[in-house]
């Protein structure tokens, strides 16, 4: 089949920001070069300035589109919840599989949030924020009907959010414990947090 025009550009610029997420998340962003980058993709350096015009540019994207994939996968997960019991667990669920499943983009998304420059900290920040919103809104909505006993619906959502994300740090596949398992403890200890039980099995 022929490639349609345009393609070929395209899927270079995906390579480029698929080799610049394994290069900034093994080495750091600070420590990579543009011409490291290029290289990875088997390209010349200043074929990799036509497709981002400085590392930032990549860095801005890697981290933009890591936090509105994250948005736009919850959004489409989060119609099946109808009570916010049910709401609270599927999130837990979901965060812990989407999330293990792309530990690089995770990595990054959280450790050079530092390296951005101010205008694109404020993009991802933006984004960060409208995804821990998804959060509030369910606490909020559980505390107003009586599902959940929560003093502070921000930092309740923050705290939770932060044992999510920190899961990445030690989980690795193969260990005593599976995915599963590690969700369903996960999902218990976020519930009793707010007071809140296990939803029954639809």
């Amino acid at each position: 089949m022929a490639r349609r025009a345009g393609s070929i550009g395209s899927e270079t610029a995906r390579d480029i920001r698929a080799a610049a997420l394994r290069l900034f998340a093994r080495h750091g962003y600070a420590a990579v070069s543009m011409r490291q980058i290029a290289a990875a993709v088997g390209i010349r350096a200043g074929a990799l300035y036509n497709h981002f015009p400085t590392k930032q540019d990549i860095l801005r994207e890697l981290m933009v589109g890591h936090m509105e994939a994250l948005i736009g996968a919850w959004e489409r997960e989060s119609f099946r919840f109808v009570d916010p019991v049910a709401a609270l667990e599927g999130f837990v669920r979901f965060h812990i599989r989407y999330h293990l499943d792309k530990a690089d983009a995770v990595f990054l998304a959280y450790m050079e949030l530092r390296s951005l420059e101010p205008d694109n900290f404020r993009a991802v920040d933006r984004l960060r924020q409208y995804y821990e919103g998804c959060l509030r809104k369910i606490l909020a909505r559980g505390s107003a009907d009586g599902a959940f006993t929560v003093a502070d619906v921000p930092v309740g959502a923050m705290a939770i959010i932060a044992m999510l994300t920190g899961l990445n740090c030690w989980f690795r596949a193969g260990g005593r414990l599976g995915v599963d398992a590690i969700a369903e403890i996960y999902v218990r200890m976020a519930l009793g947090s707010v007071g809140a039980r296990l939803a029954a099995p639809a």
